[in-house]
This record gives structure tokens, sequence and C-alpha cells, in this order.
């Protein structure tokens, strides 16, 4: 991959305090390249410890590359979830389609390297751990910004001072919405909504990753997990926004359960009663966010709560490790002066996150199709996407991943 050198200039403030929100991927993936920047570093999170389970992410294109320069790759291929690749299955649970693993070069809608959110966001900790500093159980209630910083608030500690403050704090930013304003503003739905959750059964899959879509824009899925056993379950439907209580897990898993209600197909009456067993239950809408640009003051944003181009792009884990090496690397270059970091942080960011958040052929119409002709047609497509033109077509697509000449920095 081409690479643009970038030297580093000597800091310029004398304050390297900083604070990222969000412990997952984007935000401990920034903190290790702050922390080689020169900065010291506290990560706030609410969970009460690194979260586990979740779903599988993609390491596609540049986001390999980042892991691979954190000298994380090994680790990561031995964590990766054993997968053959997307299986299309019909009422009967039946193969309608399939496409493997290793099809468009182990960049296709299942790529290679899969691995599950929470043995990523541990492996990151880890590698971090030893020179950030972590606060869990707790988040950012106040942001106050002056010339020489950001003072903060937080729901449990001490307030603090900082010198920037960066929000990785996924799609539902709470810095963001402290430093931009509310979350309407910036974050645009696409009227679906998807519930992940772990199951402790064995739904005989293969190795597949297996995919049902029924009439009305309905969709159940399984895969494997990475333990013997486990198995990665998801359900989403279409619907206009809807207001219900982000805490409250009970009540959502009685609104999946309405949703499906009535539905025989494939193993879904299954899912839905090892759902309400489920501990680690997860429900939210998909939707982008657009920004024009991604800091204010002395505030930036990285990963989701930067430029979150939905699930079905497969393109997010991408975009907050990039984010979070070009963020790290633009301070680093700028000795300092956030101002021009930030603004080359957009620049360089720009192009990879338009076609990041260019959605796969059909959107959400190809992902939840309502009508049976329309899942039939799905089908055939899938079944085509080997062949010229689907091939060429969904090459372009697949390789939005790596579409990014990643500057090199001197990062220490």
């Amino acid at each position: 991959m081409e690479k643009n050198t970038q030297a580093k200039q000597p800091m310029q403030s004398k304050n390297t305090d900083v604070l990222v929100s969000g412990g997952g991927i984007a935000g401990p993936a920034l903190a290790h390249w702050l922390t080689r920047a020169g900065y010291t570093v506290t990560v706030v999170e609410r969970a009460p410890a690194p979260r586990p389970g979740g779903q599988t992410v993609d390491l596609r294109g540049a986001g390999r590359t980042v892991i691979s320069e954190m000298g994380l790759m090994d680790r990561a291929r031995e964590l990766a979830v054993d997968q053959r690749g997307l299986m299309l299955v019909d009422a009967e649970g039946k193969a309608a389609a399939t496409m493997a693993a290793d099809a468009f070069g182990g960049e296709g809608i299942v790529s290679e390297i899969e691995i599950l959110r929470g043995d990523l966001a541990e492996l990151l900790y880890r590698a971090t751990a030893d020179q950030v500093e972590y606060l869990f159980d707790d988040t950012v209630t106040a942001l106050e910004q002056d010339e020489d910083g950001v003072s903060v608030r937080f729901e449990k500690a001490a307030p603090r001072r900082f010198a920037l403050v960066f929000g990785a704090d996924g799609t539902h930013s709470a810095v963001r919405s402290l430093a931009f304003g509310p979350e309407a503003r910036y974050l645009q739905p696409l009227d679906l909504y998807t519930a992940w959750f772990t199951v402790q059964e064995d739904f005989a899959l293969d190795g597949w990753f297996q995919m049902y879509n029924a009439p009305g824009g309905l969709v159940a899925s399984a895969r494997p997990g990475r333990l013997p056993g486990e198995t990665k379950v998801g359900l989403s439907f279409r619907s206009v926004p809807l207001a219900y209580d982000r805490r409250d897990t009970a009540a959502q898993r009685e609104l999946v359960e309405r949703r499906f209600a009535g539905e025989t197909g494939w193993q879904v009456p299954r899912i839905l009663r090892a759902m309400h067993g489920s501990d680690d239950f997860f429900l939210d809408s998909m939707g982008q966010v657009k920004l024009d640009r991604a800091s204010r003051g002395r505030v930036a944003l990285v990963g989701d709560a930067a430029h979150c181009p939905t699930p079905l792009t497969g393109l997010g884990t991408s975009l907050a490790l990039v984010g979070g090496y070009v963020l790290a690397g633009e301070l680093a270059a700028a000795g300092g002066n956030h101002q021009a970091a930030f603004h080359r942080y957009d620049e360089v960011m720009a192009p990879y996150v338009k076609q990041a958040q260019e959605l796969p052929p059909g959107g959400v119409n190809g992902y939840a199709p309502d009508r049976a002709l329309a899942i039939r047609m799905r089908a055939a497509s899938m079944r085509a996407m080997g062949r010229w033109p689907m091939r060429q077509i969904l090459a372009k697509q697949f390789a939005k991943a790596g579409n990014i000449a990643l500057p090199e920095y001197a990062l220490a």
C-alpha cells in the first residue's frame, strides 16, 4: 500500500494529558497511537470492564495494515472466527446461495479475518493497559473548553483537566452530543433495527454464516462463535424510528418478539426462545453519522462517533482503526498544534469516509427485502456475484477497505 511520509514536529503544548471516551475498538486503538505520539492518555468507558463477546467484526484492507503496524496481527489471526462464508437459506434451511470467505481475495461479504468484537477490544486493551489509564464504569457528563484546555466532568470520578478530548464512544456518542449538539443533527437513520446476542446452542451451521430473509423486511442470522457450542445470532427488522429505553433490555426483547411474531421459517422460533436466555442481548438502530468536520475546538471524534457507515458496509472497524492512526499521526506531525492536526485529519479521512459510507448495491432493500420476489432476486444476485458483470461491481465495493494511501508518521 502506498504511504506518504509525515515528519514528526516538536510538541508545542506543555500539557500532554488527553482523554479518550470509549473503550471499545476505536478508543484503545487511538490511545495506542497517542502514547506513541508522546501523549499521556486516559480512557473512560461506561462498561465496568472490557466488553466481552459481541458479534464478529471485519479486519479488512487498511484496517489490517494498521493492526499489523501495531504488532497485533498474529494474535488477531489466532482469535479469528473460523467461518466458511455466507450462506443464504430458505424457510426449510436449504442453501439458496453461498459466498465463500476466500472470495474476492478474502474481502467479500464475510472477510477472511473476522474476529469477535469483544476479542478485538480485549486485544487492544491489553496492548495499551500498561501505558494508558483506564477509568471503567464511568462516562463524561460535561465539557467546558477554553484556550488552554478542556475541563471535564464525569458521572463518578472527580472533575479533571485535559489538553484535548476525543470521542470514540460510538454511534450514540456522549462526547459528540456535548461538543457538537443533539444526535439527531448528525445521525441519519436507515429505518432498520438489529438485535445481536449469543446463545450456547449448536445450530448445525457447518461453519457457515447462515442468513434467512422473510417477507416484511425480516432477517434472521446465525454464525459460529469462537468457542465450541457458541452461536452468534442476529434478528433484524425494518421500521420507522422507534422510541424505546436503550437500557431496558427486557422491553427490547419483547419488541423483537412482537416484530417476529408468527414467523416460523428456518430456525426463527428457536432463535426467539434462545434470545430470552442470552446475557449479551443488544438492540440498536442502523444509521450513518454525517459530519462536515470531526472536531470542535479541542474535541475530536473518531470511529463510529465520527463516521459510522453502518454494519451493512463492513467497514466500520477499518474506519475506526485507520481514523485512530491518522488522528494521532497528524497530531505528531503538527507538533501538538491541534487545529492544524484536526484539519489534516479531516482532509486525509474525507475520501475514505465518503466511499466507506456508500451502501452496497441495494442498500437496506438488498439486505432486508420486504417481498418474497425480492428475496428470490437477492439470492439470484448472490449466485451471480462470481460472474461478470456482478463480479466487477462487487469487486469495486469490496476494494473500498484498502482505498487510502496511509501516511507514514514518525511515531516513536
